[in-house]
């Protein structure tokens, strides 16, 4: 049993069993022994002890029985050892972690790797003092904005390996190549990272940007274009949005938006809107937009669908400041302009946003309640309170309740000075002993009933000229005949209504 003992520690040593072989086969299987990784050398030292000792228990028994019985027969454990799943359970592991080293390693290879990578191509910016040629500068960019596109690891790396100061520093030069790759590289860096877009702040890539669209020379539409894309991403981080704002990157996304040259793409005018509307978002910016003629521009433009629900967001920024009320009421036609919006049944969004608008303007001016009624909005907003999204039936209920206080004001002002009181209330009773108007005229009372009964008669017009109105357009939008509306029945049930059940 010793024999067979040590005959296993042999081959688990030396790879081999002891057969009649020559000192030249040993000396190859040490050779061989030592070409193996320190991985396979453990998986081999593992297979050997877990065969090894199942070996030597199963001849242990074997020798055991023979002993008791005199007689060579296999040897069966009547009552088997439940320690033994859990040593395989152990061997598993073990075999599950040398495997896991393994790939761990080749991670860790590969990671520092790439770590190197990026020192090289930070090092190849960073040799623009030195190089005169750009060639390796640019290549090197443009590296890091394929590398930063969509890992943001690489971004947070790059940056803690200090990419955005030489990056910023190739805007200042002449070459067309290298501020397009410096733009992007910086753009891909700011990605879903508010640190590296408060990094690139605070070097000065905004000034650096504002310099070349300021610079008296043309600028090339792909570096206008490069720099609204990064004006997008940077007025994204809330502390950035004063610096831009404040700048002259306002009047610059506003030429690019009116596209006066016609060569600005469809795609540097949605980021030009998307950039205005993050920077509308910051109160302290309204004034400098209202500097420019961005509201008269963005009323005009309602209609083109590219940009109608974007011009419909930022005038919902502008109109919470007094400011931007004012700004757009003084443009002419925008209440009727923003009111057909109410009516595009088809854009729940735009109607959600037209009717902020409508309300909050509502809400702060008589004098725009007023426009808003000449512009027809009364029937647009019962047509919107039965057909439109939750939010939008709550904006228009909110409209309609402001225009209800004017309209009640109004009659209550107009008794006053008919009747010479500030109260609707009767001065005078039903009894005799009041005075006549023009010796044998009608008394206080009559002359009262007539103009109840007059005001009745004239809102009772109006309602059902708003629902015979709201039936057509409703019928005309489901493609019903237009004979069929309104129908003998709908006009005995308009005959038959009061102003009471309306919320106006």
């Amino acid at each position: 049993m010793a024999n067979y003992h040590r005959n296993n520690v042999g081959s688990l040593v030396l790879g081999h069993h002891h057969t009649k072989s020559s000192a030249a086969t040993v000396n190859s299987n040490f050779r061989q022994w030592n070409s193996l990784s320190a991985a396979s050398f453990r998986r081999i030292i593992f297979d050997a002890l877990s065969c090894g000792g199942a070996a030597y228990r199963r001849n242990n028994h074997t020798d055991s029985a023979s002993s008791s019985d005199g007689s060579e027969s296999d040897f069966e454990d009547p009552n088997p050892n439940p320690k033994r799943n859990v040593k395989s359970e152990k061997l598993s592991d073990l075999l599950s972690m040398a495997d896991s080293e393994v790939e761990t390693e080749a991670e860790t290879k590969k990671k520092e790797e790439a770590l190197d990578e990026l020192k090289r191509l930070v090092e190849e910016l960073r040799l623009q003092s030195e190089d005169s040629s750009p060639v390796r500068r640019v290549a090197a960019a443009s590296a890091v904005r394929r590398l930063a596109r969509e890992d943001a690891e690489v971004r947070v790396t790059l940056a803690m390996l200090g990419a955005i100061p030489p990056l910023a520093a190739m805007l200042d030069s002449e070459n067309i190549d290298s501020q397009v790759a410096s733009l992007y590289a910086l753009l891909n860096l700011g990605i879903g990272n508010d640190a590296n877009k408060a990094a690139i702040v605070k070097v000065g890539a905004i000034h650096k940007m504002l310099n070349l669209i300021e610079s008296p020379d043309s600028v090339e539409t792909s570096v206008s274009e490069a720099i609204v894309a990064n004006f997008l991403g940077l007025s994204a981080l809330d502390s950035n949005k004063p610096i831009i704002g404040s700048s002259a990157a306002v009047p610059f996304l506003v030429r690019i938006l009116q596209n006066l040259d016609n060569k600005t793409s469809p795609q540097a005018k949605q980021d030009a809107l998307r950039a205005m509307y993050n920077l509308s978002i910051f109160p302290s910016n309204v004034p400098f937009i209202l500097e420019t003629n961005l509201v008269p521009f963005l009323i005009n433009s309602i209609g083109d669908m590219e940009v109608t629900d974007r011009a419909l967001a930022i005038l919902s920024n502008l109109a919470s400041t007094r400011e931007g009320r004012k700004a757009i009421s003084a443009v002419p036609d925008a209440f009727p302009i923003l009111v057909d919006v109410l009516n595009w049944t088809d854009s729940p969004e735009c109607q959600e946003k037209a009717s902020y608008v409508l309300m909050v303007m509502a809400h702060k001016s008589y004098g725009d309640r007023q426009a808003m009624i000449e512009a027809g909005i009364v029937s647009s907003l019962l047509e919107l309170s039965l057909l439109g999204t939750t939010l939008a039936q709550k904006r228009a209920s909110r409209i309609l309740e402001s225009l209800r206080l004017d309209k009640g004001k109004q009659v209550s002002g107009s008794f006053g000075v008919n009747l010479g009181a500030t109260v609707s209330a009767p001065i005078c009773g039903s009894s005799s002993s009041c005075a006549k108007t023009d010796g044998g005229g009608k008394d206080g009372s009559d002359e009262e009933e007539e103009m109840m009964s007059a005001e009745k008669k004239a809102v009772k017009q109006l309602v059902q000229q708003s629902l015979q109105n709201n039936m057509r357009k409703i019928a005309k939008r489901a493609n019903l005949p237009q004979d069929t509306v309104p129908s003998d029945h709908f006009k005995s049930l308009t005959a038959s209504s009061t102003s009471k059940s309306l919320p106006f």
